[in-house]
């Protein structure tokens, strides 16, 4: 069975149709930049162009940055701030005309992790870590997903992804070192308040582990995700073959 995977970033949007018992994407993503801060309808509209490029009818699960309840959106912290209180799998579903399934885009990129990546076949406590324009979280546990929002952890009076997530590293000019010494911070915080065993760490970033990897001291095993920046959209397809 196949799925349209779309993970929604801050600065943009990545889709294409994913092989849900594999998890492995089926085409070349598709990517739309989004520089500055859309509306949800224009976001409805870039999903559409996604759908659009691929010929796609079926179903769609897409991973969205924020607090999801349902398909409802509860917080925007990098994106337009309408889309509080929003029904995004309706708006979606009507912009796409196709079934919509919605989460949190950490909990879509840890679930591709966990059953066809770098968590497979693991059943103690995992903390998955996107980092991006902000930083995506979930934890897994015995196989379940939990999608959390430790990047919004307070920190310094603002969140822990203004100072840790991989933007701040370019927003600041930060060397590898000096990016790597917040980072550390920020997950032996988690570690003290989570005691993960596994650490699994995604995002674009995360190809370029080797330049950080050595530089980070964490009392847990760390691994980049096996899916790299592509596990939010094999994610969100998974969920949407399974809810859409």
């Amino acid at each position: 069975m196949k799925a349209l995977g779309i993970d929604i970033g801050g600065s943009a949007v990545k889709g294409a149709p994913v092989d849900i018992k594999t998890g492995k994407l089926l085409a070349e993503r598709h990517r739309i930049e989004t520089p500055e801060a859309i509306t949800p309808a224009r976001m409805g509209r870039t999903i559409a162009a996604i759908a659009a490029h691929f010929k796609w009818k079926g179903p769609i699960g897409v991973g969205f940055p924020g607090v999801v309840m349902g398909t409802t959106i509860h917080t925007s912290a990098n994106l337009h701030p309408a889309f509080v209180g929003c029904d995004g799998a309706k708006l979606i579903a009507k912009a796409t005309r196709c079934p919509v399934a919605l989460l949190n885009d950490g909990a879509a990129a840890a679930i591709a992790e966990m059953r066809f990546g770098a968590g497979r076949g693991f059943s103690g406590k995992t903390l998955l870590l996107t980092l991006g324009t902000g930083i995506g979280t979930a934890l897994a546990y015995q196989g379940v997903v939990v999608p959390m929002e430790f990047g919004h952890l307070p920190h310094k009076g603002k969140s822990w992804e203004k100072f840790a997530a991989a933007s701040a590293r370019e927003r600041e000019d930060l060397t590898w070192k000096q990016w790597a010494r917040r980072l550390d911070r920020y997950i032996a915080e988690m570690e003290a308040l989570f005691w993960p065993e596994l650490i699994i760490v995604g995002g674009g970033v995360s190809a370029k582990h080797e330049k950080f990897f050595p530089l980070l001291n964490p009392r847990a095993r760390l691994v980049p995700a096996e899916f790299l920046n592509q596990a939010g959209i094999a994610g969100a397809a998974i969920w949407g073959a399974e809810h859409a």
